[in-house]
């Protein structure tokens, strides 16, 4: 018998193009006078969000605006952050970003209402009151932040990206709007899209699936075998933008009702330490990762297979999960990603340095479907390398 499972959404979710611009009239029916506005500096550069920050500083009485996220921040940088709102005033806040700049927000946003949550970001005890509503949107699609109560946060002394879970991270509302997507670039497109089929696949086949997430992982693995190539090969092939938004949130809300595995534990330790975009380390993991669970993911591989489009007629299940890797591979050659770390010029002699750091991410690592040992870990690195 399953054990009892849960699934958290925002209170409301807005899609479609030029929805964006309700954010005024969400904010206002919430009564807010002032808000901190966090802005991707992409989307900043490329002036796809002028309009929206012109509404909201007609709209309110202050407005905040921080534009210097970095990508795939420090904890040090986000108490930095911080220090740059403290004492704004923000009775809400805003995130027009990445996942690097919605996860910021989740943290920065509980540490404005918890005072003793500021020098160590992983301490969640510290987390006791509800933060200021967080209303978020999107500019890449990918990270799923938007619905989960996930943030990931760098660790420079462990050398590693560590995830940082709390329920009060959940954004408020979500406005997923594809022309905010128009002007990604070729490379982030991939990245991104490919880091939301690694949620959707890993939470459906986790030992804590359970019918809510397979319900979405299973959608948002379809939504990305279909469009991720044609988003990539036009950016502005708005059916395509949309369905990628789509995805990515769908493989959030299964990340929040599931967990991913194995390739997220390993690809923390190549972020953490040699500054391998997310979604690129959980993309080249991927294959390798799936190819060793396969004999305890078989009931799986019908499901998935058919998500990706692969059909399975006079295909043994073995040779239909072979189908299923080659797949993989194939989308990332399409998409421009690697099969291997060398472009990263990771070190073989750090070997050790990265199995022992990824065996200590315990939170996913469990959740795998096949337990690995640090020899499994070391010869999966060891095919990268």
């Amino acid at each position: 018998m399953q054990t009892p499972y849960t699934l958290s959404l925002p209170q409301a979710v807005i899609s479609g193009p030029g929805c964006i611009h309700r954010l005024t009239e969400l904010i206002q029916a919430e009564g807010k006078n002032n808000i901190a506005l966090f802005a991707d500096m992409g989307a900043m550069k490329s002036g796809s969000i002028d309009t929206v920050i012109r509404e909201l500083e007609d709209a309110f009485e202050t407005v905040t605006l921080v534009t210097n996220v970095p990508p795939e921040p420090e904890d040090r940088q986000v108490r930095e952050i911080f220090e740059q709102v403290r004492d704004c005033g923000a009775e809400a806040i805003v995130a027009i970003g990445g996942g690097s700049v919605m996860d910021t927000t989740k943290i920065i946003a509980a540490m404005l209402t918890n005072p003793d949550y500021y020098d160590d970001l992983t301490d969640k005890e510290k987390i006791v009151n509800r933060g200021a509503p967080l209303f978020v949107a999107p500019t890449s699609a990918g990270t799923g932040s938007e619905a989960t109560p996930n943030a990931i946060v760098l660790i420079p002394e462990k050398k590693l990206k560590v995830g940082v879970v709390h329920p009060y991270f959940l954004p408020y509302k979500v406005i997923l709007d594809p022309e905010l997507t128009r002007s990604l670039p070729q490379s982030v497109t991939a990245a991104t899209g490919l880091d939301a089929f690694c949620h959707c696949i890993e939470t459906y086949i986790s030992r804590k699936t359970n019918p809510f997430a397979r319900l979405f992982s299973l959608k948002g693995l379809e939504l990305v075998s279909r469009y991720l190539r044609r988003a990539y090969a036009n950016g502005n092939d708005m059916e395509a933008r949309e369905n990628m938004l789509l995805a990515a949130f769908y493989g959030g809300v299964a990340i929040t009702a599931s967990s991913t595995v194995a390739v997220h534990a390993l690809s923390y330790p190549l972020g953490g330490s040699y500054r391998i975009p997310h979604g690129i380390s959980n993309a080249i993991l991927l294959p390798f990762v799936m190819r060793y669970n396969m004999d305890a993911i078989e009931d799986c591989v019908p499901a998935i297979a058919a998500a990706m489009g692969i059909s399975g007629e006079s295909l043994t299940v073995k040779q239909l999960g072979e189908r299923v890797v080659e797949e993989i591979f194939s989308l990332c050659r399409d998409v421009k990603i690697p099969d291997s770390l060398k472009p990263f010029n990771v070190p073989a002699e750090d070997l050790e340095f990265l199995t022992i750091s990824a065996s200590e991410v315990h939170r996913l690592l469990d959740q795998n479907p096949k337990t690995m040992s640090l020899d499994d870990i070391r010869q999966i690195y060891r095919q990268l390398l």
